[in-house]
């Protein structure tokens, strides 16, 4: 299997730490995705990132599709549960940190653009939609097993929302590092943190600057 991803993607980021986490082999190919021969299109009509090349040529879209695929390959450390409530308490916690993942790339794409151009009230909405959901994520996380001392998201389980969650926190840390102090205002998350970056596969995959 062959994913193609961009170094700084959270979702592709998800993708790769599953896939160490639960030991299955995938060659990485990073991609220029405005480079005109970038293969991406070739197996994802939307164009983006990540896309997992199965063996036979198919291929997968999106990250929570390839997640669930990885998942479920082996039995090995089930990072999506089992259980259906605790199944569908996971997939809120990803669901969300993805939502706080997508308006922060929004942020970025139109603070890309040059001054004249960008739009503030846009630029202001999103970033009020990452701020409101890093404040209920954070305080979902003081709720699981008292405040502040919980290691994971979901029923004292590493999974796939612990997984998520790193993810997006570490995609904030890169592009809005200067602006969202986790620390002060996210103290949960920030502990949830510094506890996944003791992981060989968040360490492994940390975006570069």
């Amino acid at each position: 299997m062959k994913l193609l991803y961009t170094i700084n993607s959270p979702y592709a980021r998800k993708v790769r730490i599953v896939a160490a986490e639960k030991h299955i082999e995938v060659t990485l190919e990073e991609v220029v995705l405005s480079a005109p021969d970038c293969p991406v299109k070739q197996h994802n009509p939307l164009g983006k990132v990540p896309v997992l090349v199965l063996p036979d040529g198919d291929s997968l879209y999106d990250s929570r599709v390839i997640v669930e695929y990885l998942d479920n390959r082996t039995p090995l450390a089930h990072l999506i549960p089992q259980d259906l409530n605790a199944k569908v308490k996971v997939r809120r916690w990803e669901a969300l940190a993805d939502g706080i993942c997508d308006a922060a790339v929004a942020t970025m794409q139109e603070q890309r653009k040059s001054a004249d151009k960008q739009d503030a009230e846009f630029i202001e909405r999103q970033m009020s939609k990452v701020k409101s959901g890093l404040k209920e994520l954070n305080e979902d996380l003081g709720k699981t097993e008292g405040v502040g001392k919980s290691n994971w998201c979901v029923n004292g389980t590493f999974s796939l929302a612990d997984i998520a969650v790193g993810c997006m926190l570490g995609y904030l840390n890169l592009r809005f590092g200067s602006v969202i102090n986790l620390a002060a205002e996210f103290p949960n998350l920030e502990r949830l943190q510094l506890t996944l970056l003791k992981r060989p596969s968040f360490k492994g995959s940390m975006p570069v600057a």
